[in-house]
C-alpha cells in the first residue's frame, strides 16, 4: 500500500495497557469488549439522567418559536409539539465533563452544568453543520432546516450557544469563569476548523493534503472532546497541566472518532446510521479515508480522482467506495485511528496515573471508536 500519514509509535507509562486497536467494522468479540461497551452505556445513560434536567431548564429559557426547534431537534418534541422519547443524542461529550471529573478527583455532579453548556454548544454545531452540508436527516428524522428553513436552524444553533455561555456564566463554581473562557475558545475553533472544512471541500481533489484535513478534523471534532476533557478536570480542581494533559487526551480520542465516522460515512449501513449508503461520497465530502485514498499514488485513487472530478453515474458511487478500499483508504484510516487512541491514553496516563481511576474515560473512547454507526 503506498498510502502516507501522520501514524507513528507512542510511549505510554508503564502501567497502563495498551490501546486497543479502533474497528470501524463492528464490536470486539469477547467478555471484555462486552463489559468496556455495558460500562459505557452505563455511563451513558447516567450522563443523561443527570444533564437532560440542566439542558430543558436551559432551553425554557428561550422565547418561541425557538424554543420548539430547540426541543425538536433535541429529539424530545415532533414537530408538532408531542412529546417523544428515545430520540436524544448519545452524551458522549457531557458524558466525557463527567468521566474527567472523577478521574481527576473530583464530583461529577458539581460539574453538571459544565457538563450541559459542552451538550449545547455540541448541538448547536449540528444545527448549522446540517444547513451546510444539506443534510437532510439525523438521528432518523427529517434535520432542522429542512422543516424550519435555514435561517430558524441557524437562530437556534445561534441561541444554543448562547445558553451555553449563559450556564457557565451563572454557575457559582470557582472553576465557571475559567470554563467560560476555554469553551469560548473552543468555539472559535470549531468555527475555524467548520471553515476550513468548507474551503477545502471547493479545492481540486489533487490539492487537498492529509496534514491539512487531520488539522482540520482535530478543530472541528477534537477541540470539543478536548475541552469536555479539560472542563471535567477543571471543575475537579486539577492542575493545569493535568487540564491539559485531559484535554489532550480528548483531543486524540476525538481524531479516532471522527476517523471512524468518516469510515461509517462510506461504508455505514443506512439502516443504523439513517443517512443513505456513502453519504459522504454523494456529497463528494474530502473525508480522511477519501483523502488518504486520494494521495495515495494507485490506480485507485485515479479512479477515484475522476469520480471526484463530476460523475453523475448513481452506480458511481459504489465504485468510488470500492476504489476507496482498493486505494488503502479504509485500512489507513483504521489504522490511524489505533495510533490516535494510543496517543490518547498516552496524554491520559499524564493526568492520571492510576488506570483504575481512568476507567469511565477509556471505557467511553473504547464506545467511540469501535460503534460502527
Amino acid at each position: 500500500m503506498e498510502v502516507t500519514g501522520t501514524a507513528g509509535t507512542t510511549e505510554t507509562a508503564g502501567a497502563w495497557p495498551a490501546a486497543v486497536p479502533a474497528q470501524g467494522r463492528g464490536t470486539r468479540a469477547g467478555p471484555d469488549g462486552a463489559a468496556d461497551g455495558q460500562e459505557a452505556a452505563d455511563l451513558l445513560e447516567r450522563t443523561r439522567q443527570a444533564v437532560e434536567p440542566e439542558l430543558r431548564r436551559a432551553v425554557a429559557l428561550l422565547p418561541e418559536p425557538l424554543g420548539r426547534i430547540a426541543r425538536y431537534h433535541l429529539g424530545w418534541e415532533a414537530v408538532d409539539g408531542t412529546p417523544v422519547t428515545g430520540q436524544s443524542g448519545k452524551a458522549i461529550r457531557p458524558g466525557l465533563v463527567f468521566a474527567a471529573a472523577r478521574a481527576t478527583g473530583g464530583q461529577p455532579a458539581a460539574a453538571a452544568r459544565a457538563a450541559a453548556a459542552v451538550e449545547l454548544t455540541h448541538n448547536f454545531t449540528l444545527l448549522h453543520d446540517d444547513v451546510i452540508d444539506r443534510d437532510h436527516t439525523r438521528r432518523h428524522r427529517p434535520t432542522v432546516w429542512t422543516v424550519f428553513g435555514d435561517a430558524d436552524a441557524v437562530l437556534a444553533g445561534d441561541a444554543l450557544q448562547a445558553l451555553a455561555v449563559r450556564l457557565l456564566a451563572e454557575d457559582s463554581h470557582p472553576a465557571a469563569a475559567r470554563a467560560a473562557a476555554r469553551l469560548a475558545g473552543c468555539v472559535i475553533e470549531l468555527c475555524a476548523g467548520q471553515q476550513a472544512d468548507c474551503a477545502l471541500e471547493h479545492r481540486p481533489p489533487g490539492e487537498v493534503t492529509l496534514e491539512e484535513c487531520l488539522a482540520m478534523a482535530e478543530a472541528k471534532t477534537g477541540a470539543l472532546l478536548g475541552c469536555a476533557c479539560a472542563l471535567g478536570a477543571l471543575y475537579a480542581g486539577a492542575e493545569p497541566d493535568e487540564v491539559e494533559a485531559m484535554d489532550g487526551f480528548g483531543r486524540q480520542a476525538g481524531l479516532a472518532f471522527q476517523l471512524i465516522d468518516d469510515v461509517i460515512g462510506i461504508w455505514g449501513d443506512p439502516a443504523r446510521t439513517g443517512k443513505p449508503a456513502g453519504a459522504d461520497l454523494v456529497a463528494r465530502k474530502k473525508s480522511l479515508p477519501v483523502v488518504a485514498a486520494l494521495t495515495s499514488g494507485t490506480a485507485a485513487g485515479a479512479e477515484l480522482a475522476a469520480y471526484y472530478a463530476g460523475s453523475t453515474d448513481p452506480a458511481a458511487v459504489d465504485r468510488a467506495a470500492d476504489a476507496v478500499d482498493r486505494a488503502g483508504g479504509r485500512d489507513w484510516a483504521q489504522a490511524q485511528a489505533a495510533d490516535r487512541m494510543a496517543r490518547a491514553v498516552h496524554q491520559l496516563s499524564r493526568a492520571v496515573p492510576d488506570p483504575d481511576r481512568a476507567g469511565g474515560l477509556l471505557a467511553l473512547a473504547e464506545f467511540v471508536t469501535r460503534r460502527t454507526h
